[in-house]
């Protein structure tokens, strides 16, 4: 069976690339953030056929030793660990750089010392800045308008530079705005389903004018998997979008009409991003990795929502969220 080290695997997106690749006959070491408390994030929560399947390895994506020994015997590598949400970017941009920067850094270098046939790179639509021309393409141009972006875009150009100066197989996934069950409510679909079911009639959120190109968390996961088939990989981007746009104050009233009709939006000031920083158009055409891999989205959006809004409505899924305190 085909062998492959998944980092950030017990994270949202982690987690449901860990489950596709058992559906494909991959066996799987999933690469989970050490912690005193021996969680394994969402890895916990799969179906022990999957969790029992999978080998186990404790570590952090900041430490080169072990990432090489992670890597060790394996044909291929998913990297996914990664710090992702772009307000505490401003809080905390140095560890954006240790953690996006030097921890793919640390995966190029185990990728190339152990030989892996593969290695995809999960970057983010992020990287593109508000978009200059829609739909956006690989070849848009990279703006790095928060320090997360920018962190990104230097692990994107350092993938490109380990194939163009070792040769090494590696491939870039640049999925758009991922939702799903499972997603931190640091997100706006999730933090805007955790709030109405909790009874909630306001919702706070940040500006709702910019426009997204939302895609179900299986899809993506399902697009990542197919990455790893291509032949010759020789560090591509390929988008992994739905080829469609919803502002996100349509966004919040097709939920509240869903969940509960009578609630109001609230702007909160303290989740707004500063006006230069704030990526105000994001619609993504995925004519290139459906080219190469036969991929597209299975699911419509409101599909994909309303299965979202059932997994967050089990109350034992429910409790893990604190609906009404904002993280950034």
């Amino acid at each position: 069976m085909k062998k492959v080290l998944v980092t950030g695997a017990d994270g949202f997106i982690g987690s449901h690339v860990v489950e596709a690749l058992h559906e494909a006959g991959y066996t799987v070491r999933a690469f989970c953030w050490y912690n005193a408390f021996n969680s394994l994030g969402w890895i916990d929560s799969l179906h022990p056929s999957i969790k029992n399947s999978l080998e186990i390895f404790m570590g952090d994506i900041r430490d080169a030793a072990s990432i090489k020994k992670a890597a060790t015997n394996c044909e291929y590598i998913v990297h996914l660990a990664a710090l992702i949400t772009i307000p505490h970017s401003y809080h905390a941009p140095e560890s954006y750089v240790q953690t996006n920067v030097t921890g793919t850094l640390n995966v190029l270098e185990a990728a190339r010392e152990s030989g892996t046939k593969h290695t995809v790179i999960c970057s983010t639509s992020e990287v593109y800045g508000t978009a200059m021309q829609v739909p956006i393409e690989e070849s848009h141009p990279l703006q790095a308008q928060s320090p997360y972006a920018a962190s990104k875009i230097a692990a994107d150009a350092l993938a490109v530079s380990y194939q163009k100066s070792f040769g090494l197989p590696v491939s870039i996934a640049r999925p758009f705005n991922t939702f799903g069950p499972r997603q931190s409510a640091r997100a706006v679909i999730s933090t805007l389903i955790i709030q109405l079911l909790a009874g909630a009639n306001e919702v706070f959120l940040g500006n709702i004018s910019p426009r997204r190109d939302f895609v179900y968390v299986k899809d993506t996961a399902l697009a990542i998997v197919k990455l790893l088939d291509i032949e010759n990989p020789s560090a591509e981007s390929f988008n992994i979008c739905s080829g469609n746009e919803i502002t996100i104050g349509d966004l919040a009233n097709m939920l509240i009409s869903k969940i509960n009709p009578s609630a109001k939006i609230c702007i909160d000031e303290s989740r707004l991003r500063p006006e230069n920083s704030e990526v105000y158009r994001l619609l993504g055409s995925y004519g290139k990795i459906k080219k190469a891999t036969g991929w597209q989205p299975g699911h419509t959006f409101e599909e994909a929502l309303d299965r979202t809004i059932e997994w967050y409505r089990n109350l034992e899924n429910l409790k893990l969220f604190k609906p009404f305190q904002y993280n950034i």
